[in-house]
């Protein structure tokens, strides 16, 4: 059966952010996260306080007042997380 382009659900756009930022040394500025999500400013906005309290990610201001996001430890464990249930799903068909 063939998959149906669907919306990204919400572990899928929270799997998407956080790899981004790996993907980019562990270091983005909040603009370029923005435009890579391909999500709306307010749907961005919402997501990023959201991995803020549950700290998946942090802020960092260098010594030049420019902000950074990173991952935490837990950020890095829900990318591993995530692609254990993935595997699962995709083992057994669901």
């Amino acid at each position: 059966m063939a998959k149906m382009n669907k919306k990204r659900d919400r572990l899928e756009v929270i799997y998407d952010i956080l790899t981004i930022v790996r993907n980019h040394h562990n270091s983005i500025k909040p603009t370029p996260l923005l435009r890579f999500s391909n999500l709306s400013s307010n749907s961005f906005a919402e997501y990023f306080k959201e991995l803020k309290s549950k700290k998946l990610i942090k802020v960092i201001v260098n010594n030049k007042n420019k902000k950074y996001i990173s991952l935490t430890d837990n950020g890095f464990k829900y990318l591993e997380k995530y692609k254990l249930i993935i595997g699962f799903i995709d083992e057994f068909e669901l």
